[in-house]
């Protein structure tokens, strides 16, 4: 997919974004992942961070709670001229989940090597059983994604290794 300067501007604007939902979530003691959507006059819709240890919700991800807060601020669970900005790839539940709303563009900034679902392990918007196919953007702002969470678990293992949580 072929972006213009602009569009490329405003995709780094909204991953930074995400990233700084991202730091909330790790500083909170979850995995750093953040996201935001947007709506097609550029209005945040809906966003979330990873919340599952604080919420004790294996469904509690960044990205399954920004497809919930929009579809309840747009009143539809419809989102395809939506676009949600991800951290991280997205896994099998999340990428499950924007197929489902019909996501119009789905942008993260890293791939996941254990479980991505969009291209990296598996490729779940593409596959047969899809029936939504979503334009992709991978490897915005993919360095400061990929160091944000290498410093975390680098962090956690530390801690860990002191006898800290």
């Amino acid at each position: 997919m072929l972006i213009s300067n602009t569009q490329y501007l405003q995709h780094r604007q909204w991953m930074s974004y995400a990233l700084s939902l991202a730091k909330t979530a790790g500083n909170a003691g979850d995995i750093p992942v953040g996201a935001v959507i947007i709506d097609s006059s550029g209005n945040i819709v809906g966003k979330g961070e990873n919340r599952k240890e604080r919420d004790q919700d294996p469904t509690a991800h960044a990205e399954m709670i920004a497809l919930k807060a929009a579809a309840n601020q747009l009143q539809t669970w419809r989102l395809h001229e939506c676009s949600l900005y991800v951290t991280l790839e997205p896994c099998p539940m999340c990428a499950g989940a924007i197929v489902q709303s019909r996501l119009g563009l789905l942008v993260y900034g890293v791939d996941d090597p254990k479980t991505g679902a969009i291209r990296t392990v598996e490729n779940i918007v593409d596959s047969a059983a899809s029936n939504h196919r979503v334009s992709i953007i991978a490897g915005v702002l993919e360095s400061t994604c990929r160091q944000n969470l290498q410093a975390w678990f680098a962090n956690r293992r530390h801690r860990k290794n002191k006898g800290q949580r």
